[in-house]
């Protein structure tokens, strides 16, 4: 026959599995959950972000510093110290992005589209200031009716004074 104390000392047993299922079950939620807020949260630019703007901004909580970098393996990555989120200026490409705090956040992409943006401002007369500002250098020819004056090469931010009646332009390639 089954002592009474055997019985007890069974159900004793499985009672003290079931709290250790518990107490166990709860300490693994709680180092998941943890984990999650120790990773870098990527707030913008989006994944796959695509703009013609060269000023972009960085948004994201918990995190010490960005890389960027134009090859998905972080091969030579440029690497900002933040503090607080960040506007970075960059050249029209492709560019890959993560943050890192205590860990890593997941990857994310973003384009830079070049931009030709050509303004033109009246001087006097026929004579004209023209000014690149897109992101890319221009090859621009200046005419005077049907006939063309001349072929300038605008750079970035550049302004040159010219005489013409039309202007045709496109990227310096």
């Amino acid at each position: 026959m089954v002592s009474l104390k055997k019985i007890e000392k069974t159900l004793e047993d499985k009672h003290l599995y079931r709290l250790d299922a518990f107490v166990l079950g709860v300490t693994l939620i709680g180092v998941l959950l943890s984990l999650n807020f120790a990773r870098p949260l990527l707030i913008s630019p989006v994944d796959e972000f695509l703009t013609s703007e060269s000023e972009i901004l960085f948004s994201f909580e918990n995190a010490k510093k960005i890389l960027i970098d134009d090859n998905l393996e972080f091969s030579s990555p440029e690497v900002i110290e933040v503090k607080d989120n960040l506007k970075i200026v960059l050249e029209p490409g492709v560019y890959y992005w993560r943050a890192e705090g205590i860990l890593e956040s997941e990857i994310r992409t973003l384009t830079i589209e070049s931009r030709v943006d050509l303004k033109l401002r009246k001087i006097d007369g026929e004579r004209y200031g023209l000014m690149n500002a897109g992101s890319v250098d221009l090859n621009v020819e200046v005419y005077d009716g049907d006939e063309l004056n001349e072929k300038i090469i605008l750079n970035q931010d550049e302004e040159k004074k010219v005489i013409g009646t039309k202007f045709v332009g496109g990227q310096n390639e």
